[in-house]
């Protein structure tokens, strides 16, 4: 089976769509995913939709380097958990473009690798969660993070983000609904023995009570 049939990606050349044809709008979702849930995909499916997005890239982090490396899941485990989540869509597909970088995962290296790989025709839309955005402007050259892609924050109910600041025409904003759902509200429930069925895909709910992740404190 080809990677491209698995919709996964581990680099190289630039990826052609599954009908053959190579991608004009492409979305890149950056996350821990840690565990990834239904509100990382549909706000996927949200922002495809309304960009006309050929396909969308889940790039899970290698080692994020905002957050506490030992609280964070091996990453081999998140990967796996993405591609599980990700299979029945055909619009989506799993790059391990920051696990296989050693060293910190920074978006901006991502964009640099993602821009080399899919050329300058290629319109790129960085998707990413809305408390994330809101300290875009203290990222590394974040100037240069702007002329790579277009930045799309999608929001949860109840939290307001304003674009003052941002450089116009450079970003957007989404609501998400199903962003209420949240990856440590996950593994507190798990944590506990409370259900996280229909919170997550189903094969994430067994691949979690297979491994036994997040059952310690």
């Amino acid at each position: 089976m080809t990677e491209q049939a698995t919709g996964v990606s581990h680099g190289g050349s630039s990826p052609a769509r599954r009908d053959g044809s190579a991608p004009t709008k492409v979305g890149i979702m950056g996350g821990t995913f840690d565990p990834v849930h239904h509100g990382h995909l549909v706000a996927a499916s949200e922002v495809a939709h309304l960009f006309g997005l050929d396909e969308v890239v889940f790039v899970p982090t290698g080692q994020p380097w905002q957050k506490d490396l030992d609280k964070v899941t091996p990453s081999e485990d998140r990967y796996l958990m993405t591609v599980i989540a990700t299979a029945e869509n055909p619009q989506f597909r799993v790059d391990r473009i920051e696990i296989d970088r050693s060293g910190p995962t920074y978006t901006l290296d991502t964009l640099r690798q993602m821009r080399a790989t899919y050329g300058p025709e290629v319109d790129l839309y960085f998707i990413t969660g809305a408390d994330a955005l809101g300290a875009i402007l203290s990222w590394h050259n974040v100037d240069e993070l702007f002329d790579l892609a277009h930045f799309v924050g999608c929001n949860r109910p109840g939290h307001h983000l304003s674009d003052t600041g941002l450089p116009e025409g450079k970003v957007s904003l989404v609501e998400v609904p199903a962003l209420a759902i949240s990856s440590s509200e996950c593994r507190e429930r798990v944590r506990k023995g409370e259900p996280i069925w229909y919170l997550v895909p189903d094969g994430i709910v067994r691949y979690i009570n297979k491994t036994g992740l997040y059952l310690e404190s």
